[in-house]
């Protein structure tokens, strides 16, 4: 079964690939997460989180205002999400199944449901916790109709980044938000066998979503009844356990009884997180926090040791000079995602500024909650919300001139950090000082990526020592910026 990166012969692993390398003949059970895209810091997710959180508010404003037909036709426009061979299916990809049928049930599950009609529900994702009959695969589902145009935006710039073609093609409507309305429309796509396909970040999508009625049940839910039967001296719950060995006595409540006495009905979850907010304040804060803590991806199962060592030799191999610059361009794209994701994602190719007057070899999103490109734009206040980098695969030392072309793509909206790929450095140390020198002048931080140094951070990865990185960009970046 080809996976998109074979089918258009990329030649890289899903490490080196910001998007999830889908098999194409079968789904992946994968899914689309909305409180991931929500936890998201790059422009994208915040982009992609804002329409999801407009469609839902508008479907339960007419819910809760009576505007039934609204409701309808928000929910009755969504279909079968096949393009991103994600969700639940065998053989084909058929999608797990919004059609006219399945948005019915979704939308009488949430008129009839009490947590929408009290205004409780705050979020999409909220309705796996609370309303029967919408599951995660569901909201999966759901999340991607809402997000197509997003979706074929990021599927286009991966295209660019890659050399994929595309073609122009129907699609399922599109939701804008400007109408709140869904629009038919043709956009530019990659086509396999007939079928056009919608690449999906590999930041926004999980195995298991974090949202998980059973989870919060069993963990949140039980615990604080369990809890406050242990505290109450006349429970019929609490049992009394006895250590015949130490003499000795404890007061026990089991979960199988607890949940005899209050079955895990999303009707029942719904009434206790009403009744008691904090429970399901504290879940939502653990999960914001597990989001937080940068880790990979889902799909990233391949080997990285393995990958690292590869990427070092493809490094080792590729010439420098002119006739090969493409290849070592091509080359940088999947070491850059490799090495600093999840720090930076959604890389981009040649991004044009300034009205077209001047072009970015590749420009990636900061994405950070943690660590240096979280700690240089929130603590040392230097914008870097897009992190260029310019790739020059020259035979002779790169100097002046170059530092000022990566050095005029800065501004304060774009950023005002990026990397100058090379291959080497006849005195590392001057271009060091004309670094300085730029950074002083306020003209951005600029840090150099030459073999060497890519090379080492491949090998530190290639030894299973991936946590090394952070500290090794921080002496890079103070090399320059300390001096």
């Amino acid at each position: 079964m080809p996976t998109f990166s074979q089918a258009f012969g990329l030649g890289k692993s899903q490490l080196e690939l910001d998007f999830v390398d889908v098999s194409l003949l079968r789904d992946n059970q994968l899914f689309i997460d909305p409180f991931g895209i929500a936890q998201a810091l790059d422009r994208w997710s915040i982009d992609a989180a804002a329409t999801v959180g407009m469609f839902f508010q508008q479907v339960v404003d007419d819910i809760r205002g009576g505007h039934e037909d609204n409701a309808k036709q928000l929910l009755s426009n969504l279909s079968e999400p096949n393009e991103t061979r994600l969700g639940y299916s065998a053989k084909r990809p058929q999608g797990s199944g919004i059609g006219e049928q399945k948005a019915e049930e979704i939308y009488e599950a949430l008129r009839t449901s009490s947590a929408v009609r009290q205004g409780f529900i705050t979020a999409l994702e909220e309705c796996e916790l609370m309303i029967e009959g919408v599951s995660h695969d569901r909201i999966s589902d759901l999340t991607t109709n809402v997000l197509r145009g997003h979706l074929v935006e990021y599927t286009k710039a991966q295209c660019e980044l890659h050399g994929v073609p595309v073609q122009n093609v129907p699609i399922a409507p599109i939701f804008n938000t400007d109408s709140m309305q869904w629009e038919d429309s043709y956009v530019d796509l990659p086509v396999w066998r007939n079928r056009p396909i919608l690449l999906v970040p590999k930041s926004a999508v999980r195995f298991s979503p974090a949202y998980q009625y059973g989870r919060y049940y069993q963990h949140y839910v039980l615990n604080f009844l369990k809890a406050r039967e242990l505290a109450n001296p006349a429970s019929a719950l609490v049992r009394l356990i006895r250590n015949e060995r130490k003499k000795t006595e404890r007061r026990v409540v089991l979960k199988k009884d607890l949940a005899a006495l209050y079955p895990r009905a999303k009707e029942f979850i719904y009434e206790f997180s009403r009744q008691n907010p904090g429970v399901l304040r504290k879940y939502k804060e653990d999960l914001k926090r597990m989001e937080a803590s940068d880790s990979g991806s889902d799909v990233d199962s391949d080997d990285e040791t393995v990958i690292a060592d590869a990427l070092a030799t493809v490094l080792r191999q590729t010439p420098a000079g002119n006739d090969h610059a493409a290849a070592y361009h091509k080359l940088m794209i999947g070491i850059a995602e490799f090495v600093f994701f999840p720090k930076l994602d959604h890389p981009k190719k040649e991004r044009e500024i300034h009205e077209g007057r001047k072009r970015i070899d590749i420009v990636m999103e900061n994405a950070a909650h943690t660590g240096l490109f979280y700690t240089i734009p929130n603590i040392r206040h230097l914008p870097c919300a897009y992190v260029p980098l310019e790739c020059k695969n020259y035979g002779r030392e790169v100097a002046n001139p170059e530092l000022d072309q990566l050095s005029g793509r800065f501004s304060t909206n774009r950023g005002k950090l990026g990397f100058l790929c090379c291959r080497q450095f006849e005195n590392r140390g001057l271009f060091i000082q004309r670094c300085r020198d730029t950074f002083r002048d306020d003209r951005g931080l600029a840090l150099p990526l030459d073999d060497d140094t890519i090379l080492r951070y491949l090998h530190a990865i290639a030894q299973g020592n991936r946590n090394t990185l952070e500290g090794e960009w921080s002496n890079l970046v103070n090399e320059v910026w300390l001096n």
